[in-house]
């Protein structure tokens, strides 16, 4: 089974005034971004700070956002696992709870750097614990690990894998070989949404997209764009500078702050050691979404 095209919006996890998990606003977010033509939405990606839940928190989340997708017939991933091998395993595992789950985005082991062949061993053993499809998420600035195209297609002729959210921090030419040759059956989702665009026109399926929390139609309308090979150059530079802005300070800070601006969610709050976006942050992005 392969992940679905098109955009993927990363929920934040929306917090009350007085801290806790505010799981009607999140209903309602990931109502909001299904209705407006998102593919699917993630569960506990790093937009949703899961770093700093607790376990009844995280189980809180994905409760919701099971119920949602489930309702809607949209493809629910659920970010799982961490550096080390065997916890990332049971993880996995305990995924089972929510069956309607399509996928669990698995990041590449981080901070240790085991390397290319380190890498691979870990996904290798991990992927026969899951009862869902993985999809790998590459982004070597917080993993610190490098990953040449080789590898990746590799990891992605595993058994068990569907896709590759892919957020090496630009373009270059390792990007445009793995486009130009991807792991078959494995569907390549930008994970940089300031280039999401160009990604799509080198072959991109999609985007794990948190920008699209702010307007998804319009993120939708890009990647639906480029599958049908019509241009869309004005959007998607459109959505590079709304993207840029969103990612000014650390995510989801902007987002949260704008969401709140706008009534949907009941506080801007992020845990600590994110800060509150600045209101010269949140003003920007506001101004840009409106233009």
């Amino acid at each position: 089974m392969t992940i679905a095209r098109g955009i993927h919006v990363p929920l934040i996890t929306p917090f009350t005034a007085g801290g806790t998990v505010a799981a009607d606003a999140l209903a309602t977010l990931a109502h909001d971004v299904l209705a407006a033509g998102a593919a699917g939405i993630v569960a506990l990606g790093t937009t949703g700070e899961p770093a700093t839940l607790t376990a009844a928190e995280r189980r809180t989340v994905v409760d919701v956002c099971a119920g949602v997708a489930a309702d809607r017939g949209a493809a629910l991933t659920i970010g799982a696992g961490s550096n080390d091998t065997r916890a990332t395993a049971h993880a996995l595992a305990g995924l089972a709870r929510w069956p309607s789950a399509a996928a669990a985005l698995v990041p590449v082991p981080y901070y240790t750097r085991p390397g290319e062949a380190g890498v691979l061993a870990h996904f290798a053993h991990v992927a026969p614990a899951s009862p869902v499809p993985l999809v790998v998420y590459h982004i070597p600035h917080r993993s610190g690990q490098h990953l040449g195209p080789a590898a990746l297609r590799a990891i992605g002729e595993l058994p068990g894998f569907t896709g590759l959210k892919y957020a090496a921090g630009g373009i270059d030419a390792e990007t445009v070989d793995l486009l130009g040759d991807p792991p078959p059956g494995c569907q390549i989702l930008a994970g940089e949404d300031s280039v999401l665009a160009p990604m799509l026109a080198l072959g991109a399926g999609g985007g794990i997209t948190a920008t699209a929390h702010l307007c998804t139609a319009r993120f939708v309308e890009l990647a639906a764009a480029y599958r049908d090979g019509r241009a869309a150059r004005d959007l998607g530079h459109r959505l590079a500078r709304l993207s840029a802005a969103v990612f000014a300070a650390p995510n989801p800070a902007v987002i949260k702050g704008v969401l709140h601006a706008q009534g949907r969610i009941p506080s801007p709050d992020v845990r600590l050691p994110l800060l509150p976006a600045s209101p010269e942050a949140v003003k920007l992005t506001m101004t840009l979404l409106e233009g």
